[in-house]
């Protein structure tokens, strides 16, 4: 057709299973399934984006039939879409050890029974563990003769437990998802791990707020790394003007120990072989030893900004793609945790996350840690709660100044668009000056 320029076609087929045990009932288990199809047509005009359920691949009249409907669309749009040249190829799905697929839903009833009992104690009223796993055939194609093909399995589970004591509830959650094969075998100590944590926050006192210094755990800095830095790295909000990061590169924002890198072939729990338009994946540091690098990109993005990596493409089943991470993280350095705590003296430790809000525009970010302990002479002390790190992007990446040997990736979901897709985080332990500690309590 003399009007399309450029198409693509992605079809995921697949099956999700999901579980669902509340104070030990099972409330639901089951498993649905999915067939969809999204073809984006590219026309002087614009995208026309058709999502199709039920798909059943088409070659001949039938297959243009759909090219003339994602034509169409694309004439009510008005915006001149240009794409960058990039590279294709597709990397090897990491191999799993026991396909999750294989195991009878009974039984992963079963094991995920027996960790929502281990968190069942004394002093927790209320438990809860949920399991996912979701098994996809992705097939792609474009007009350009790219063509790939892939299966991808992931799973995982979550418990939550939650302590009363005299009208104050506290909660303890632990997580455990993976890309390598079914996890929910021997894994009862996490449910006690997520009802020890939620006792403990009843003895915990708040912290006082102000500046400290602060280690931050690596899933705490992992999600600054994510929420601070690798949304506002994005190429399409650097391209709408909605990063302070825009027209920084080359610039140093950081210390020169801090790189912050999105790595989509990092066979952790955001690996994709392929992103969502059929380009080669790679790892890009968005920054190198404190100096904004490179921005993340799909095509279009790509040719728009420039100064960045394509391969950032990536969608739910049935939907457009979006620039997104996949395995975002700060580089491990040299010091050993105890170099760290050492030179934090006086302090603040902070662990894990319960949530927060970042402007990318803006460069602000405020994040929940899960808890933390305060740091005396160098060592980990009382237990504190409901304690916060918030700040400008820019004025704590310079307030990093020393990064742990060893790198701890944490797997979730995040959202953008509409769209939620899996991630990892991570990093080492960092050691952050004159960090902004929201607390109430006493000194």
């Amino acid at each position: 057709m003399s009007c399309i320029s450029y198409y693509d076609l992605r079809h995921v087929t697949g099956e999700t299973t999901h579980i669902d045990i509340d104070n030990s009932v099972v409330e639901s288990a089951g498993s649905s399934f999915v067939n969809v199809a999204v073809l984006r047509v590219l026309s002087g005009h614009g995208w026309g984006v058709l999502q199709i359920d039920n798909y059943t691949p088409c070659t001949g009249r039938k297959f243009e039939e759909l090219l003339e409907q994602a034509c169409r669309l694309a004439n009510i749009t008005e915006e001149k879409v240009i794409l960058g040249d990039v590279p294709h190829g597709i990397l090897p799905v990491p191999p799993v050890k026991e396909d999750p697929y294989e195991v009878p839903l009974e039984e992963k009833s079963a094991l995920l029974a027996a960790i929502e009992k281990g968190a069942r104690s004394p002093g927790i009223v209320n438990t809860r563990a949920n399991y996912i796993e979701r098994v996809e055939h992705v097939n792609f194609s474009d007009s350009s003769g790219n063509e790939y093909t892939y299966r991808m399995t992931r799973s995982g589970f979550n418990v939550l437990a939650v302590a009363s004591r005299n009208g104050d509830l506290q909660m303890g959650y632990e997580r455990e998802h993976s890309i390598h094969g079914f996890n929910l075998r021997h894994q009862e100590d996490i449910g006690k791990n997520a009802a020890e944590t939620a006792i403990a926050l009843l003895d915990a006192g708040a912290p006082k707020g102000g500046k400290l210094r602060a280690v931050l755990d690596p899933e705490l800095a992992g999600v600054f790394a994510h929420e601070a830095v690798g949304h506002a790295s994005e190429g399409d909000l650097i391209h709408e003007g909605s990063s302070v990061l825009k027209g920084r590169t080359g610039e140093k924002i950081g210390n020169e120990i801090l790189s912050i890198v999105d790595d989509p072939g990092l066979c952790e729990f955001g690996f994709d072989p392929v992103d969502a338009e059929g380009v080669a994946v790679t790892r890009t540091e968005i920054i190198r030893k404190g100096v904004i690098h490179a921005f993340l990109h799909n095509r279009e993005s790509l040719a728009a900004v420039g100064n960045g990596i394509a391969g950032h493409a990536r969608a739910m089943p049935g939907e457009p793609p979006l620039v997104r991470m996949s395995n975002t993280f700060i580089e491990a350095g040299d010091a050993t945790e105890e170099e760290i705590f050492a030179e934090c003296k006086n302090g603040i430790f902070l662990k894990g996350s319960r949530g927060g809000q970042v402007d990318p525009g803006r460069g602000i970010f405020q994040f929940n840690a899960e808890y933390g302990y305060l740091i005396e002479n160098g060592e980990c002390t009382r237990m504190v709660r409901d304690v916060s790190l918030s700040g400008e992007i820019l004025t704590t990446l310079h307030g990093i100044v020393l990064c742990g040997n060893r790198r701890v990736m944490s797997p979730g979901y995040c959202g953008k668009g509409g769209q939620s897709v899996p991630v990892s985080d991570g990093a080492p332990h960092v050691l952050l000056n004159d960090a902004v500690v929201g607390g109430s309590g006493l000194d």
